[in-house]
């Protein structure tokens, strides 16, 4: 059995179930593991540019209106590699390459490999999605090893939240910077098993722009930033975006100091753990005196203060 993953997330499943050993073939923003280990099938005609978010934007929306795709399948790669089943999504074609265009790229290659779409909508989803792949490798029992061991972690801020008789936080999670996008899909779920509530979020739907004024109506007691695959520092060097506009200082979020950076792939990433890290990490920031930091995650996230201060020396920005 070989695989090919066209999606990071089902190559990082694929790697904490300890079945990468039956994978050959992945894309260009795989897990770092995975890029160090094996080639790069997909790649963006994007790549080793460094654009601004409304560039990005621009160029993603103007593709979409053509109708074409910004990403592209290495066929000749592919075809020595020859995969039995390609993990592929139908979930955002802006983040990955999707099913259709994936179709389109193995239609003439001489050995027709299972295609397996993962479109998870919310949490339990992306939980299904890592049953699916291992069920697609034949090795079905590695998936439900690793989600036991998942829903002990999630089980346990359940327990601590209402061990505390903690209240719910009112939040946002922002998925975009400019515009601005709420967060959707499985990301709302997340807050809430974290101990929050995000009224502007879109649960199991995508997310869309939203417009600053409601932002500011809403008035969130705790804003994270987490903009679609930005690392903090890459975020942070386009926080001015958010801070100059009208009435930034007034939300309760930033006057009383709990607005944060996060990297992308603790939500936008729909890999089971990295889904969990989320879950842990937004725990402690919207309940900071019940919970701690897990050390895995402290470098995962920022402070605004901190944060505009990687301005002004870029280092691991994505």
């Amino acid at each position: 059995m070989i695989a090919s993953s066209f999606l990071p997330a089902a190559t990082q499943m694929i790697y904490d179930m300890g079945l990468q050993h039956l994978l050959q073939g992945i894309t260009f923003e795989c897990p770092p593991a995975a890029l160090a280990e094996k080639e790069r099938v997909v790649r963006c005609v994007l790549e080793g540019n460094n654009y601004s978010s409304e560039e990005i934007d621009r160029i993603f929306s103007a593709s979409k209106a053509q109708g074409k795709s910004l990403y592209y399948v290495d066929e000749e790669l592919l075809g020595r590699i020859a995969p039995d089943v390609i993990f592929t999504q139908d979930v955002c074609e802006v983040c990955q390459i999707d099913t259709r265009c994936t179709q389109q790229a193995i239609s003439m290659l001489p050995k027709q490999p299972q295609l397996v779409p993962l479109s998870p909508n919310n949490l339990n989803d992306v939980f299904k999605c890592a049953v699916d792949i291992a069920t697609a490798l034949g090795q079905e029992e590695a998936a439900y090893q690793h989600l036991a061991a998942l829903q002990q972690r999630l089980d346990a801020v359940t327990d601590t939240l209402r061990q505390h008789r903690s209240p719910l936080r009112r939040v946002m999670i922002m998925e975009w910077m400019a515009p601005i996008y709420n967060c959707g899909h499985w990301i709302p779920y997340q807050v809430a098993y974290a101990g929050g509530v995000d009224m502007l979020s879109n649960p199991a739907g995508d997310s869309i722009v939203t417009p600053w004024e409601k932002i500011q109506r809403y008035d969130p007691e705790v804003l994270v930033i987490a903009p679609c695959g930005f690392l903090t520092d890459r975020s942070a060097n386009e926080l001015s975006l958010l801070t100059s506009l009208p009435g930034w200082n007034d939300l309760q979020a930033v006057r009383n100091g709990e607005t944060y950076l996060a990297d992308y792939d603790l939500f936008t990433q729909p890999s089971a753990s990295t889904l969990v890290d989320g879950v842990e990490l937004l725990a402690k920031l919207f309940h900071p005196n019940i919970f701690t930091m897990p050390a895995h995650l402290q470098h995962k996230w920022a402070t605004l203060e901190p944060a505009m201060a990687i301005s002004q020396n870029p280092g691991r920005s994505k």
